[in-house]
């Protein structure tokens, strides 16, 4: 049986961007029915590489050797209509943040199925099914807003997989999800690649995700080794605050929340009691779609609740952040799970953590520089990285300047959205030892939401499972308490 002819091919490819190289000398192949999984530290080149195939380089960047042939085509040289034409129909890429790329306007069913070479009444079922998404929940009626990060994952995998492409380009394809899920992910993309002769490359940080489906693996180095971050310095606040000396700095009673409206309006979050105190780090877990998302959106006034009060000290507080004071909204901090929608594309990364600076305490333009540069310390990132916009990070650099711009604020609780899911192994270890040292030496409520039960063994003092009798909380017709375990 004769070997496919390639559909695309990298040779000794560097990309630079500025006096920075964000790709040394990358090369693969990519076969129909074969899936090729990029790996390596935050920062490697990983995103840039998969760009590269879509003819997309970061703005600004340049190629400083080798070459992209993609279909018979040198893509990076192709002009824009033709360019267009072969991302319509012949090359499906899923970004790290595909929320980012989905229209908030637009239905999920009209976002599957816009793009799709062929519609009938029963395609948005087929391709939710596919994608291991339920069909009986009216997930198509729902907008962006209304669905979970691992939720908005699976929906932007159904629309590249409508248009039947040649070729397949996944950034972190698992981020956020569970591992059942993940292992199905899997095994639907080894049967895709067999099946319709499809092409795939994905980058991941899951050695068992890469494990299950890869046929083969390239492993990217830095093009700048770097040297390890220093332990993280968390500056000690100046005097302790009363309502963190004693009882928990925020409360919740009672708490529900749901989804949609009418006939998709549907509970995601039921009878939910939580006390965080001061010190100590909750992980919040359970199957993709439970409601950990909304949960931490409806702390930070960001998710209307149906029922129920949150207080934070003894004050209790506006269920939508635009009624609650500017302090009370300093003291809750959110790492959202994808920070490319949160930061800002047109400010420098100096810009983004001197805003909450100025804004919350008035700092001046010289003390801020100074501050900007520890707060980049504290999460591992050079000083130097004040000038970058966040077009020029990676997705785990992306998520440290998330962290250090809610640090900014000097909050009191810190909620954390998936943000170890970008990240390798050594890196996410690292945050979590940041996370403890921000605890131990300023008092900080973590709230971690996580599908990675080894990540939080050893760090959480206590965990809320959002998994009611093995089901989700938000499922149809089902009451109950989420559970809450001490560690």
């Amino acid at each position: 049986m004769s070997t496919p002819s390639p559909v695309a091919t990298v040779t000794g490819l560097s990309i630079s961007l500025g006096t920075a190289r964000l790709l040394d000398d990358a090369a693969l192949t990519l076969s129909p029915g074969r899936i090729q999984a990029i790996t390596g530290l935050s920062g490697a080149g990983k995103t840039t590489l998969l760009s590269a195939l879509i003819g997309a380089l970061p703005p600004g960047a340049r190629v400083a050797s080798g070459s992209v042939t993609v279909l018979g085509e040198n893509i990076l040289a192709l002009p824009a209509d033709r360019l267009r034409r072969m991302r319509r129909h012949r090359l499906a890429f899923v970004g790290q943040d595909p929320g980012s790329g989905l229209n908030p306007r637009m239905r999920a069913g009209r976002i599957v199925t816009e793009t799709a070479t062929r519609t009938n009444p029963t395609t948005v079922a087929e391709l939710l099914r596919l994608v291991r998404l339920p069909t009986d929940e009216h997930l198509e009626r729902r907008r962006t807003a209304g669905l979970s990060g691992g939720q908005q994952r699976r929906i932007a995998l159904a629309r590249a997989l409508a248009r039947r492409p040649d070729i397949l380009l996944l950034d972190e394809p698992t981020a956020g999800l569970d591992p059942v899920l993940r292992d199905e992910i899997a095994d639907l993309l080894r049967n895709l690649a067999s099946r319709d002769h499809l092409a795939v490359a994905l980058t991941s940080h899951d050695p068992a995700f890469v494990a299950r489906c890869a046929d083969d693996t390239l492993a990217l180095e830095p093009a700048a080794p770097t040297a390890a971050p220093p332990p993280p310095r968390p500056t000690p606040r100046p005097a302790p605050r009363t309502a963190l000396e004693t009882g928990a700095v925020l409360s919740v009673r009672d708490f529900a929340a749901h989804h949609g409206t009418g006939l998709s309006r549907r509970p995601v979050l039921t009878d939910l009691d939580l006390d965080l105190t001061p010190g100590t780090l909750t992980a919040v877990v359970g199957p993709s779609g439970c409601g950990k998302t909304t949960l931490v959106r409806a702390l930070a006034g960001l998710h209307p609740p149906a029922r129920g009060a949150i207080t934070l000290g003894d004050t209790q507080l506006a269920g939508s952040y635009r009624r609650r004071t500017r302090d009370q909204r300093r003291r809750i901090q959110l790492v959202p799970q994808n920070p490319l929608g949160a930061l800002n594309p047109a400010h420098t990364v100096g810009a983004t953590l001197a805003r909450p600076l100025k804004l919350h305490f008035g700092m001046p333009a010289g003390a801020c520089d100074s501050r900007v540069a520890e707060l980049l310390d504290v999460v591992g990132l050079p000083s130097e990285y004040a000038g970058r916009r966040p077009h020029e990070l990676s997705g785990g650099q992306r998520q440290r300047v998330s962290i250090a711009r809610a640090l900014a604020a000097d909050p009191d609780v810190l909620l954390c959205d998936e943000v170890t899911s970008a990240l390798d192994a050594g890196a996410a270890a690292g945050i979590m030892t940041l996370l403890a040292a921000l605890r131990t030496d300023r008092g900080l409520a973590v709230v971690l939401v996580t599908h990675d039960h080894s990540l939080i063994a050893g760090h959480a003092d206590r965990t809320l499972d959002l998994t009611v009798s093995g089901r989700p909380a938000q499922a149809p017709g089902r009451k109950g308490r989420p559970t809450l375990t001490r560690q």
